[in-house]
């Protein structure tokens, strides 16, 4: 049994506009919009690292949260500045944690997702554990169009308690895919590649199908779900979704219009906004979704308590 407890975002205080970007890639601020449904996203300053950006939502997180005492740490990212040590170790030791161990989960865009499902099985051992996804996209962004359009830089974070908290989390599905390797990546030393045509078309199939999974053996309809929380990707993909799965997508939170992409922490981001906005009520279900590259994907069923 594990509970989520309480969330925290940050997002870097610098907007950039469609506008800006449009007269930097040669197109047009409708296009980018229609494409993708952002309008801007937030771009991390110069001296900022990922690890900064963990930093400042794990601190709004147990803000929230109020005492905590954490046993464990998870962070996601994609986009570390190094090979090694990654982000997780350093963000503990700003946070005060020391000696309590610190994992890396390096996976973009469903790390948020695979670091919830593992805190979940983690609590009971564990304690609290404080999981964080941070993302400094735009040190990976080059001038493809397609693609640097989409990306913004954020963080979000995440507590869970193996006792108490807002949610319960019930159940959940998480798979992989290897032979898509090539359509979604970040090489050591390029900018991130994408094959967007490869990369919607199997998230359109693989996300619904994640979530049905789910509710299947949770023995619930989509219809009766009163929230989705998805990786903030595309909104032509969250509409997507809904229509496969005969849910208004009204149902789903967006936020992407404001922040663009940023990758694994987006659902945190997401859910953190959706917690303020509306939050938990007692038997409320709601289910938490995300793709990305690898392919990893998954959905997950939490319960307000």
């Amino acid at each position: 049994m594990a509970f989520v407890r309480a969330f925290g975002r940050y997002l870097p205080s610098r907007v950039v506009t469609n506008a800006e970007l449009a007269s930097r890639l040669g197109c047009e601020a409708d296009w980018i919009f229609n494409v993708s449904g952002i309008s801007e996203r937030r771009y991390a300053t110069e001296t900022q690292n990922v690890a900064d950006l963990g930093f400042l939502a794990a601190q709004d997180c147990l803000a929230h949260a109020g005492p905590s005492k954490i046993g464990f740490v998870i962070v996601s990212s994609g986009t570390s500045e190094r090979r090694f040590p990654g982000p997780a170790a350093e963000i503990a030791s700003k946070l005060g944690f020391a000696g309590v161990p610190a994992l890396d989960v390096p996976l973009a865009s469903a790390g948020s997702l695979f670091g919830l499902a593992m805190a979940a099985n983690l609590a009971s051992s564990s304690g609290q554990i404080l999981l964080i996804a941070a993302e400094k996209m735009s040190s990976s962004i080059g001038d493809d169009k397609n693609t640097a359009i989409l990306f913004g830089d954020g963080a979000g974070a995440c507590l869970i308690d193996p006792n108490e908290g807002l949610a319960e989390l019930v159940r959940w599905e998480l798979h992989s895919d290897g032979a898509y390797t090539s359509a979604l990546r970040l090489e050591l030393n390029a900018p991130i590649q994408m094959d967007g045509g490869t990369v919607i078309m199997q998230a359109a199939r693989k996300i619904p199908a994640a979530i049905r999974e789910v509710l299947d053996k949770a023995q619930r309809q989509p219809s009766a779900i009163d929230a989705f929380i998805m990786h903030q990707a595309n909104q032509n993909l969250i509409v997507r979704v809904a229509r496969a799965l005969e849910v208004p997508p009204e149902k789903f939170f967006s936020n992407i219009a404001r922040y663009g992409n940023t990758s694994s922490a987006s659902m945190l981001i997401a859910a953190a906004e959706w917690n303020t906005q509306s939050g938990f009520r007692r038997g409320q279900p709601v289910v938490f979704a995300s793709f990305g590259a690898g392919f990893h994907w998954g959905a997950l069923l939490a319960i307000g308590s």
